[in-house]
């Protein structure tokens, strides 16, 4: 079974990182917005640095991209193409289909990952942190990776390729305006605020702006990621369709 898994992650790996499209979400998108909303005051951001609020923002977004959107639409079309069909008659179980699926962008955001840091650092960025932050990020970090995959699986096994892509285009931007990352949720009404720490993306954006300046966790945005890393995959793995 993990020779399989190892198997597949690796095809998986390989083909998300031959995508140019996928770049272009995944990395040069991310990229862009975190050099340009730090170098252009067009948004008041609640940290006096904007590179300290923007970098932590960014790197939520980059799981986002890629655990969400690339995968879902990219699994999408695949399955409309038929591909997945064809996998149905391989010994590959669905569980292990999906397990490499996420190990697929744990690795793309790893990646993603060091080049926000690398150029936010080049920016001027000086996060605040220990090893126990440090631990913190990584932990929260997988968690969501998890849960926006799991969502991403679950659009895409459901919903055909077309109306699949602009679900996840459509989400994509929602949670890219009310998580948090590039506009501050304090400038949110007040419901919408309190709501954006029981989504993934919300939940994910706090604990890094905490992580990294210092500031006191909250317990609800934990418990909502974690909540969301388990329930997503298998609400994904029970409702799959490869037809």
């Amino acid at each position: 079974m993990m020779k399989t898994l190892i198997a597949q992650s690796a095809a998986e790996i390989r083909m998300t990182l031959r995508r140019g499209e996928t770049l272009l979400l995944t990395v040069l998108i991310p990229l862009g917005l975190l050099v340009f909303f730090t170098e252009v005051a067009v948004i008041a951001t609640p940290d006096a640095r904007r590179i300290d609020f923007l970098t932590p923002g960014i790197m939520s977004l980059a799981v986002l991209s890629t655990s969400l959107v690339a995968l879902s639409i990219s699994t999408g079309f695949e399955r409309s193409y038929g591909v997945l069909k064809r996998l149905r008659t391989t010994p590959l179980p669905m569980r292990t289909f999906i397990t490499a699926k996420i190990v697929s962008i744990v690795v793309t955001e790893l990646i993603q990952i060091v080049a926000i840091v690398t150029v936010a650092v080049l920016l001027g960025w000086n996060p605040h942190t220990s090893a126990s932050s440090l631990a913190l990020i990584v932990l929260a970090l997988l968690l969501a990776s998890a849960a926006c995959a799991g969502i991403g699986l679950f659009l895409a096994g459901r919903l055909a390729a077309e109306i699949n892509l602009a679900a996840a285009n459509g989400l994509y931007l929602i949670l890219l305006l009310s998580s948090g990352m590039v506009i501050p949720t304090t400038s949110l009404p007040g419901p919408f605020s309190a709501l954006s720490h029981l989504i993934p993306s919300g939940a994910l954006s706090d604990i890094l702006h905490r992580a990294t300046t210092g500031r006191s966790l909250t317990v609800i945005d934990l418990v909502s990621l974690s909540v969301w890393a388990i329930a997503a995959p298998l609400l994904a793995v029970r409702t799959f369709r490869v037809d």
